[in-house]
């Protein structure tokens, strides 16, 4: 059932298998004990950053499937997306790998619109393996939205750093006792009026404080009946805003609410303000995540992963940053 971006799945898709691949500095991570795969340079020994991009969706593509023994003639979609310039890496990964395809794009918000895409899919008994996630190489997007690496601009305490990963679910109607995707809210577009691409956690925050109020009155639930409520890559300085947002809001912020951004270096002052990138919160959700719900440490999460809309074309133009946060509730209870 769906209303006014309020999806309810009455037929359990279930998130059966999942792959994560990551970069070097991203051995740095405290989730890295959980990826599939980490490479030891950042174009993982390919020619051009593009091309490294490429191949991390392929490979993390390949390791959910063999998961479950599968191979790509078994799956029915892939629905996948990164930030490079019509979502190339995307496109050719999706050359390689010949699974019918549909290229999704809701910037870093990709790890949670591709899910429910593949959800909704499943619901309506179109899909019985739906291939979805997310990519992002920290190089590549550097250099599309900021500054080449090389220029070693400097960046504020605000700016995030691209993490360079990739995140990707198989999604199915088939098995029990894996996490079942039971509800959704689809985001809507929130400009706050914020120009600076440096700043993003500021811009998202408002657009994940919409979608979280949305999910919990639309879908009647209580904010303290979840074990998790992850923010996609906030950073610590959005997260920071989005927290007191709730709290003006009337909500009650625990420890179970978390933000992938703003954990995935461990807090090291390095990486500013923390990770972004479509990559990021596909890399955690898909990781850590997936494998707290499997050993039961977690029953209920709500993850919350957002976008800026953002382009080098929109920015050069002086335009806003328009922002965007998908939901996804994962249960691992009929």
């Amino acid at each position: 059932m769906v209303r006014n971006g309020l999806c309810s799945f009455t037929t359990k898709p279930i998130i059966i298998s999942t792959g994560v691949t990551a970069g070097p500095l991203e051995k740095m991570s405290p989730f890295a004990r959980h990826f599939d795969k980490v490479y030891e340079n950042e174009r993982i020994n390919e020619d051009t950053n593009e091309k490294g991009h490429m191949k991390m969706i392929e490979e993390a593509a390949m390791i959910a499937m063999s998961k479950i023994q599968k191979v790509p003639q078994n799956m029915d979609y892939l629905l996948i997306g990164d930030l490079v310039n019509q979502m190339t890496p995307s496109n050719f990964a999706a050359r390689q790998l010949e699974i019918p395809y549909l290229g999704m794009f809701s910037a870093c918000a990709t790890s949670v619109s591709s899910l429910l895409m593949a959800a909704l899919l499943t619901e309506m008994n179109f899909s019985n393996y739906a291939l979805a996630g997310a990519a992002s190489q920290h190089n590549a997007i550097e250099r599309q939205f900021r500054y080449p690496v090389e220029y070693g601009a400097q960046k504020p305490e605000t700016a995030q750093w691209t993490a360079t990963a990739s995140g990707v679910a198989i999604v199915s109607p088939f098995e029990n006792s894996y996490p079942i995707i039971s509800k959704g809210t689809v985001g809507r577009v929130v400009d706050m009026g914020i120009t600076d691409p440096l700043h993003m956690g500021a811009a998202m925050a408002p657009a994940a404080m919409d979608t979280l109020k949305r999910h919990l009155d639309g879908h009647q639930e209580d904010e303290s009946s979840y074990d998790l409520i992850m923010t996609g890559d906030l950073g610590i300085v959005g997260f920071t805003i989005l927290k007191d947002m709730a709290m003006k809001n009337g909500l009650k912020v625990g420890e179970q609410f978390q933000d992938a951004g703003a954990n995935f270096y461990g807090g090291d002052e390095k990486f500013f303000s923390g990770a972004s990138g479509a990559g990021c919160s596909a890399a955690v959700y898909f990781s850590e995540v997936y494998q707290k719900m499997l050993s039961g440490q977690y029953e209920k999460v709500l993850l919350i992963a957002t976008g800026s809309l953002l382009s080098p074309l929109s920015y050069q133009q002086g335009e806003t940053i328009p922002c965007i946060a998908h939901a996804v509730e994962l249960t691992m209870k009929e």
